[in-house]
């Protein structure tokens, strides 16, 4: 493993944090694109994802001539109450620019740097399936991951694989409920290093490009109604 190297987006967030630590433990070199630096010891690129230009001088100063993975985390979250006559353009564009955008942005710079093989393992959500409505600005960008993530494994293959992961309720908030964890089959709610795991195991798996891995314990395949 030592010498490998992955860029992750978003390294200063819950799961960015977890994966950020996680692969340095596994012996990865790791990179973190952000627009603010964590503290930790995690090597930090300030970088807007959504701008062309950020992009390519995040990649110039980072200096790598090769690339083994690139994990899109980054995202942007509007406000999830939102109504869609409320909506301000402005917002519903920052969305599709940070979370589509950017993945695309990210993607191209560091496919030519994948000189040999390498993977790409896009951040959705389960979002992209199932919605609370006022959360239809990032739904949108979460089920064009799905889609994006698909078209370019095929685009990109066989040189590079590229997969999703669709992350359900993950948390670390200690002061939850017995009706949260008991929302999901699996009898509780999800933790950054759920998808951790999942990260570990799509960044081996030689022989799975163009899926989505849905990671939230059941909770979507479960039908809850209301009395």
């Amino acid at each position: 493993m030592m010498g490998k190297k992955v860029i992750i987006t978003g390294g200063s967030g819950l799961i960015g944090e977890k994966l950020c630590k996680g692969l340095t433990e596994d012996g990865w070199d790791v990179a973190n694109f952000d627009t603010e630096k964590p503290d930790n010891k995690i090597h930090t690129v300030i970088c807007d994802i959504g701008n062309e230009a950020s992009v390519s001088q995040a990649f110039e100063m980072l200096g790598w001539d090769n690339l083994d993975l690139l994990i899109n985390n980054a995202a942007y979250q509007n406000n999830f109450d939102t109504h869609l006559t409320k909506l301000r353009l402005e917002e519903w564009e920052k969305t599709v620019t940070t979370n589509l955008t950017g993945i695309f942005l990210m993607s191209r710079a560091a496919a030519k740097l994948m000189n040999k093989g390498g993977a790409i393992i896009n951040l959705a959500s389960t979002r992209a399936f199932m919605s609370e409505g006022g959360d239809f600005p990032y739904a949108a960008t979460k089920g064009g991951i799905v889609a994006l993530s698909q078209a370019l494994a095929i685009n990109l293959g066989p040189h590079i694989r590229v997969n999703a992961i669709a992350p359900g309720w993950i948390t670390d908030a200690k002061a939850l409920r017995k009706k949260d964890h008991e929302q999901h089959p699996a009898g509780r709610v999800g933790r950054p290093e759920d998808i951790l795991g999942a990260v570990r195991y799509l960044a081996d798996a030689e022989f799975v490009t163009g899926e989505t891995l849905t990671i939230d314990g059941g909770m979507t395949k479960k039908m809850i109604y209301e009395h």
